[in-house]
């Protein structure tokens, strides 16, 4: 997935449903991920699309102790080349939580 397909996909939602919200967030977390989504009321019900962009992991180092009762520790090496996913959510009204949608059912489609 790119950004064009992305902006894409967007304008499509944009013009077809009606948007509740849109925007974009930064979580620091996982090298420093940029998430933009879009709620909409679908076919399915309330659904949300987001595009997610994150650093390549380079490399994971394990780092632990042989000492009884020690923790061990997983720190990640993160590159500047960027990828980018599309995740896609449906709302469960019953449980007031968004479950996750398969994507790999559409095929190339996305």
């Amino acid at each position: 997935m790119n950004r064009d397909k992305w902006d894409d996909i967007r304008n499509l939602v944009e013009r077809k449903f009606d948007v509740s919200d849109s925007g974009s967030y930064r979580l620091e977390e996982e090298g420093g991920m940029e998430i933009d989504f879009i709620e909409f009321d679908g076919p399915l019900g309330i659904m949300r699309l987001e595009y997610v962009t994150k650093p390549v992991i380079l490399d994971k180092k394990v780092l632990f102790s042989k000492r009884i009762g020690s923790d061990a520790k997983v720190e990640y090496v993160y590159g500047e080349e960027k990828t980018s996913k599309l995740e896609a959510y449906k709302w469960d009204g019953n449980d007031d939580e968004w479950i996750k949608i398969d994507l790999s059912h559409f095929g190339g489609m996305i």
